[in-house]
């Protein structure tokens, strides 16, 4: 059953500063995963790296010409010192941090030959043991998030993916810190990349009708988002999560590239964003309806289970981010505002009305004291929200 937002007597918190610099639409940030940096992209084609401490711009570089614009931008714990950047212009680049900010030109280009709205994902481990202890950079706390301020069934088809022989990918184990996925240049298909080679590994699904349009993937539309992740239970092989033009979300392993091991319909209209939990073991949905969705996925059935659906006032979410420890989630809102949610629960906790203009993305550091959004207003707004003990 839908639950409701609902409003807080408490006001929500301010952001703890606010970046300006860009000219334009900033459309994605990212924290590196262990240095005080931020990095956010901009439809002018802008790519800025912040310094979360003085809050002041360390570099920034022209990464993508024209009307292109940097649409993603992703840092790992896998790339070291470099940071990928994401245009409209059918590439994906990567930049060394240098001690002066950002090199001037990049490493490597990643000719893709993709133009399309859907954001690159790089391949994502679990941070959580078997046990369920965080293995994220996060400090422990057992302190459950307490609300501040709040405003305002679906069916799965399943494929075993036990049945049928195995079609093993070559490279496609857990070497998939090197790797990204992207929607195609088939808009309903997925691809998966080798970045240091510049090598397409993989086309999902991969068959000879795969581009026919009576094929089923094509039958949904654009590919929206995409979510990469290595799971304990798939020995290294990367799967994918696919969300599409007509609400749908298919779930892939690269062992099984020619069907989805399953698929499931959240949405009414276009799924724009879905982001997986630290333990891989789940995730949450936003799209252009008025719905948020939180999931877990069974492992042993390749299935995906509804855990909570919240109606929002206003439609529309752009982005969608889990913080490291499972705690707490966050939803980027057409309507200006960033949504935070108890993610074990599904409860809403607060509303965020710092932006002036549509939301594009949120995200969260990796040691989970911080929280940065950003907009079309042009700021990226740094905010600390139920910060773990230290």
């Amino acid at each position: 059953m839908a639950s409701l937002e609902r409003p807080s007597r408490r006001p929500p918190p301010d952001p703890v500063a606010v970046l300006r610099g860009h000219r334009a639409a900033v459309n994605d940030a990212c924290f590196h995963p262990s240095l005080p940096l931020l990095f956010s992209g901009a439809a002018d084609g802008e790519l800025r790296a912040w310094d979360t401490a003085s809050h002041r711009t360390a570099s920034s570089v022209w990464a993508h010409a024209g009307t292109a614009g940097v649409y993603s931008v992703a840092a790992g714990a896998g790339l070291g010192n470099k940071i990928i950047s994401q245009g409209r212009d059918g590439t994906c680049k990567c930049w060394v941090i240098e001690e002066a900010g950002l090199s001037r030109r990049p490493i490597l280009t990643v000719k893709t030959s993709t133009y399309h709205f859907c954001k690159m994902s790089l391949v994502k481990s679990p941070s959580f043991t078997h046990s369920g202890r965080s293995g994220s950079n996060c400090p422990t706390s057992d302190v459950e998030p307490q609300r501040v301020a709040i405003e305002e069934n679906a069916e799965s088809h399943v494929v075993n993916p036990t049945e049928g022989p195995q079609e093993h990918g070559e490279g496609i184990t857990s070497s998939g810190r090197n790797m990204m996925a992207i929607a195609g240049q088939e808009s309903s298909q997925v691809e998966l990349w080798d970045i240091t080679s510049s090598r397409k590994i993989i086309n999902l699904p991969q068959s000879s009708n795969a581009n026919t349009k009576d094929h089923p993937i094509k039958q949904k539309g654009l590919c929206m988002a995409v979510q990469a992740f290595i799971p304990y239970e798939s020995a290294g092989y990367v799967n994918i999560l696919s969300s599409y033009e007509d609400g749908s979300t298919l779930w892939w392993d690269v062992r099984k590239p020619g069907l989805p091991l399953s698929s499931v319909k959240y949405h009414s209209e276009s799924a724009l964003s879905i982001a997986i939990d630290g333990s891989c073991n789940g995730g949450i949905s936003g799209g252009a309806d008025d719905k948020v969705v939180i999931f877990t996925l069974d492992h042993s059935k390749g299935a995906f289970t509804l855990r909570k659906e919240i109606e929002l006032e206003r439609p529309g979410i752009a982005s969608t981010a889990i913080r490291p420890d499972n705690k707490i989630a966050a939803t980027a809102g057409w309507d200006h505002r960033i949504r935070v949610y108890n993610y074990s629960k599904g409860n809403a906790l607060a509303v965020l009305k710092y932006h002036s203009d549509s939301c594009n993305a949120v995200t969260f550091s990796s040691d989970c004291k911080l929280m940065a959004s950003c907009s079309t207003d042009t700021t990226v707004a740094l905010w600390e929200l139920y910060p773990p003990k230290s």
